[in-house]
């Protein structure tokens, strides 16, 4: 699903093999896992940085849909556990990045749609490759109501409300050049290594300022505040999926 490497003072994420990437408890898991081990493994380091990629086309392609709406069980169906499952487990994967005590860094080489295009906005950073890939919030074309969770971030990380409205009811295919012209992407590289290399640089500047890793995440914590003061719930799924874990181990 996704292996933690760590170079220098550095932790690189990379989300493993060659298919969408799609946001399922499996992959959320194995996300969340490797963010803890990056915070547990800060502790003895002094400053570090988390630089998150994938490999193949995708970035990462939202929420895996087909697994949320093919569960066998009717009354599971119909009380939408599954969505709810999913659901949860993002907003705590997007929870604890938001207070991961360094700076991250999105190196976005692929597309990354919907829920995925959430993931790479959740980081500090987001670097993008010029020859492949879009940014997209895909729920128009996919005929799914964006969960209101979201909005905190797109607002957070758009300023323009033209292009905030382009994004979320043109859903524009945001290749490289035009995120940096839309102040979403901060810079674009020409292939998935050169991409890969400027997010290690970008870290190592950032850890060369030795800032306290808590004073960071506390920091982050404020800009987005209202971000994770909508992160209990999600009206898409009828509730909080509270309990998740517990519903999870009985599937």
């Amino acid at each position: 699903m996704c292996t933690l490497q760590k170079r220098g003072d550095l932790f690189i994420l990379i989300i493993t093999g060659d298919d969408e990437h799609r946001l399922n408890p499996s992959l959320i898991d194995s996300i969340r896992y490797a963010l803890r081990r990056a915070k547990s493994e800060s502790d003895s380091m002094g400053p570090t940085a988390l630089i998150t990629t994938a490999h193949g086309k995708f970035f990462c392609n939202g929420y895996d849909l087909a697994w949320a709406l093919s569960d066998p069980d009717p009354v599971r169906t119909r009380a939408q556990v599954r969505p709810k499952i999913m659901s949860k487990k993002f907003r705590l994967l997007v929870k604890e990045l938001i207070s991961l005590p360094m700076p991250t860094i999105a190196a976005v080489t692929g597309h990354a749609s919907a829920g995925g295009f959430i993931l790479a906005l959740s980081h500090d950073y987001l670097l993008m490759r010029k020859d492949r890939g879009v940014l997209y919030m895909s729920e128009l074309d996919i005929k799914y109501k964006m969960p209101n969770w979201f909005v905190p971030i797109l607002k957070c990380k758009i300023a323009s409300p033209k292009i905030w409205r382009d994004v979320v009811l043109k859903a524009a295919k945001i290749r490289a050049t035009m995120g940096v012209e839309w102040g979403i992407v901060d810079s674009v590289h020409e292939n998935a290594e050169e991409t890969l290399e400027a997010a290690m640089k970008l870290g190592m500047d950032l850890v060369s300022r030795k800032w306290n890793g808590k004073v960071y995440a506390d920091n982050r914590r404020t800009v987005f505040s209202d971000v994770l003061a909508v992160l209990g719930s999600d009206e898409t799924v009828g509730d909080s999926g509270d309990n998740v874990d517990e519903v999870v181990s009985k599937l």
